[in-house]
């Protein structure tokens, strides 16, 4: 093989991968939010999960990206993993449409279909026609890379050492699964391993029979992608990733056990579904075929394993035990039946506000330990609290806006226009926790050091902004005015505390002790926390302008 016909493959691959990543983009951004609502909540059993899990593979054509999106739901709560699964057995069969497109003879169009994306795409104002044109843009270059391909691979055919090769995964099966799992584990994209498989085939350099366990091997080397996503996730994150790679594994191994023991069990299929091609009166190419077969195995892998979820969750718990307390989202403490007696309500509003506050308190504790050590697990975990934080607030404020003021005395409205000022309050402190999340992370990827009398100043300043963080919650809990005293004390504490370490810091850079990429880390990490001291301060602030002469 030539260095020039290396270029062509490697150059018709790049451009195949390139235009299917515009066409999913493209779909995607086309669908927006649409396709996670989907996801999230249109999977109440496994049967709904299979139909939602292809429909959205089909439209954004990338099983990976459908993958990838179920662990992210999983990881935040919004599916279980007993859902998840589901949803895995459709983006499996919704995969295949991206197959089945490529095996198409549409090549001639990819410059008919790149004129017209790109004029859509680079002219058109409106961002609705802008994705349209990516989407037509994507599927022409995917065509031409395709072509490209093909084109270069034609002259292989006659090299006998690639043919005798290419035979091997026809008389070898688990040769060609292992030749199809490295390429697809390389690549990222089952859909473009198929894509070279399509132009080995439509050159004749590998036949229906050798293409088949190549295609198994891509099925299986998908499920890397849900795999490296689920890394720094829940537990249930990883096992619904893992429930992925068995239920993928497991099917293609009985399609390879049969390949080995019925004899000529390929051919036999071949000749299957040739024959149901002739039933409708057409003629089928070899890339058809293995398009169908594509189709056919994935559907038919999804039955015999739909009786059998409930074994492969409990699998998957065996394979990764324990379970994570998950944090429960939305409101906890009020639904929309209490808008009827909101007096009884308050109580429960009170309630539903320090569990908010609660929440931002560990997101201040998990982010010391991220700063301090350097901890990824609880940078994941302070991201995850963030959004639902987020959730929380949303509702809360919602909540609080549908609620009649005409049935409640003037101090209970105080109470109720006090918590909206408390609430984003209690959310800031949230976003400072996020910030000193990507602090860390920031430390963590520069690999930044503190000398030991910053990491000393870290620790207090910490310390003594958690400690006031806990009095700020009981004085939401009992309205106790002598709390609020505290509270001040502690902003102007901590203004001081960040005046001093700031002229601290200064001098050691002076004396050449601190690093100065460290030290503009350790000083956004202060300014954090100091206004995090003005947030408390703040609370107790609405707490006794609403009190004034009230009694709660």
């Amino acid at each position: 093989m030539s260095f020039e016909m290396i270029v062509g493959l490697t150059g018709g691959l790049g451009l195949f991968i390139y235009g299917m990543k515009q066409m999913s983009e493209g779909l995607q951004k086309t669908a927006g939010k649409k396709l996670r609502h989907f996801l999230a909540f249109l999977t109440k059993n496994t049967f709904s999960g299979i139909l939602v899990g292809t429909g959205v593979t089909s439209i954004i054509q990338s099983s990976s990206a459908t993958t990838v999106m179920v662990v992210g739901f999983v990881n935040a709560g919004l599916m279980t993993l007993y859902q998840s699964i589901g949803v895995i057995m459709g983006a499996n069969i919704g995969t295949t449409v991206t197959a089945q497109l490529i095996s198409f003879d549409l090549g001639d169009y990819a410059f008919h279909a790149i004129t017209l994306g790109a004029l859509a795409y680079l002219f058109s104002k409106k961002k609705k026609y802008q994705y349209i044109g990516q989407v037509i843009l994507g599927f022409g270059i995917l065509f031409l890379g395709l072509n490209i391909m093909s084109d270069t691979m034609h002259p292989l055919r006659d090299s006998q050492y690639i043919v005798e090769v290419m035979k091997n995964f026809g008389t070898y099966p688990i040769l060609g699964v292992l030749a199809g799992m490295v390429i697809t584990v390389l690549i990222q994209s089952s859909s473009a391993t198929f894509g070279i498989l399509v132009g080995l085939v439509s050159v004749g350099i590998i036949d229906f029979s050798s293409g088949v366990p190549i295609l198994l091997g891509s099925n299986i080397g998908t499920t890397v992608t849900a795999i490296l996503s689920s890394i720094g996730a829940s537990k249930t994150a990883k096992k619904s990733a893992a429930a992925h790679f068995i239920f993928n594994i497991l099917g293609s191994s009985i399609m390879i056990v049969l390949i080995y023991v019925i004899p000529d069990f390929t051919a036999n299929l071949q000749e299957l579904l040739r024959g149901i091609s002739t039933m409708t009166n057409n003629t089928i190419s070899a890339e058809r075929l293995l398009a169908n077969t594509h189709t056919l195995f994935n559907i038919v892998n999804t039955l015999i394993w739909l009786p059998f979820v409930g074994f492969m969750v409990t699998l998957v718990n065996k394979i990764i035990p324990g379970e994570e307390v998950a944090i429960q989202r939305g409101l906890v403490h009020l639904d929309q039946r209490m808008l009827s007696s909101p007096q009884a309500a308050l109580s429960q509003i009170n309630k539903e506000v320090t569990r908010m506050h609660s929440l931002v308190e560990e997101m201040i504790v998990e982010s010391k330990e991220a700063v301090l050590n350097n901890d990824r697990e609880m940078v994941r975990k302070i991201r995850h609290k963030e959004e639902i934080i987020n959730e929380i607030e949303e509702e809360l404020l919602v909540f609080l806006t549908n609620i009649p003021h005409s049935t409640l005395p003037d101090e209970d409205i105080k109470i109720l226009d006090s918590y909206f000022a408390i609430i984003d309050d209690i959310e800031s402190i949230g976003d400072d926790g996020d910030s000193l999340a990507e602090l860390a992370e920031y430390i963590i990827d520069n690999e930044l050091k503190f000398s030991e009398q910053a990491l000393e100043s870290i620790n207090n300043a910490y310390d003594i902004v958690i400690s006031y963080l806990k009095d700020s919650r009981k004085i939401i809990e009992t309205s106790d005015k002598k709390l609020s005293e505290k509270l001040f004390e502690g902003e102007e504490k901590m203004d001081k505390i960040l005046l001093k370490y700031r002229d601290d810091h200064l001098k050691r850079l002076n004396e050449g002790v601190c690093i100065p990429t460290a030290g503009i880390a350790y000083l956004e990490i202060l300014e954090d926390l100091e206004h995090i001291s003005d947030q408390f301060a703040d609370i107790a602030f609405s707490i006794i302008e609403r009190d004034k002469k009230n009694v709660v």
